[in-house]
């Protein structure tokens, strides 16, 4: 008698991997998930066992890994060297605890030369899940559509958009999708590694953004262009500290340079359902665009 794998999701107190376990349950899944979390204890899901999953804890991280065939590795939040740490040590004690899949949350075009200084981390991390020998299955999320809210909502308010973004194109995804996608590869019989880019249905430029935005909220939204220097340069005088201005500069330089325009059917082969359009998720949080009157 074939006995289903267990299965383990690395962050579960957090909104994805809460979202992962969850589907997982809905899914009906018979054989044993495991919710990992730094704080375990604020975990409750019923039938679902639960351990503590500190990547800073590699020995405490590889104990918990014990018994468990395939495992969701979701990326920290932090960035850098600190980060490539913590999940490198993660990468080697599922190796340590004899785990036979990794699956790992990336993102699109992580190689070197990406002008997204994040890439980094992911690529090394990806690099050292290879390493290991073991299946792996890499999910290169795109840019989440939830994080358009915060942008639209102050276009919205001040009638302009501003963009370094030009003609580029970006490939949204809800976070919703990337759970499913996540939770339909943990699932996944397969041998062998694959690396799938987990996109939105559509690449669309910021006009086209603002034009479903303003179609969805009848708030006329006026693109303006400008150049990466006068971009961070709004951002601090908005408010935001010089090092995450220019962060977020070169995600407008990403998106113009095309490292985001790639779109797939991944989510759908992954989970079955197609993804969520830009439109369709305005809409049903349309709510977080407009102030109430």
């Amino acid at each position: 008698m074939t006995t289903s794998p267990t299965l383990f999701v690395t962050g579960a107190g957090g909104k994805l991997g809460r979202r992962v376990v969850e589907l997982l349950l809905e899914r009906g899944y018979a054989g044993k998930i495991v919710a990992g979390s730094r704080h375990p204890e604020k975990l409750s899901f019923a039938g679902v066992e639960t351990r503590k999953a500190d990547f800073s804890d590699p020995a405490g991280f590889t104990t918990a890994l014990q018994g468990v065939d395939r495992v969701l590795i979701i990326s920290t939040d932090v960035i850098g060297e600190a980060r490539i740490k913590l999940q490198v040590d993660a990468v080697n004690a599922a190796k340590a605890a004899g785990v036979k899949r990794i699956v790992y949350t990336s993102l699109p075009h992580p190689e070197p030369g990406s002008v997204i200084p994040m890439a980094a981390d992911h690529y090394a991390t990806e690099q050292a899940i290879k390493a290991t020998g073991i299946d792996y299955t890499i999910l290169r999320n795109s840019w989440y559509t939830e994080g358009l809210l915060g942008s639209l909502a102050s276009a919205i308010a001040g009638g302009k958009w501003y963009t370094a973004a030009g003609a580029g194109v970006i490939s949204h995804v809800t976070r919703e999708d990337t759970a499913k996608a996540a939770a339909g590869a943990l699932l996944a019989d397969e041998v062998g590694s694959r690396v799938f880019t987990i996109t939105g249905p559509e690449a669309l430029t910021v006009r086209q953004l603002a034009a479903i935005t303003s179609d969805v909220t009848g708030r006329p939204i006026d693109v303006v262009d400008v150049s990466d220097e006068q971009y961070a340069a709004g951002l601090q005088q908005a408010g935001f500290p010089a090092d995450l201005a220019g962060l977020l500069t070169t995600f407008e330089v990403g998106q113009r340079q095309g490292a985001l325009s790639m779109v797939t059917d991944a989510v759908e082969t992954l989970w079955g359902d197609k993804p969520t359009t830009v439109r369709e998720f305005l809409l049903a949080n349309k709510a977080a665009l407009t102030p109430a009157a």
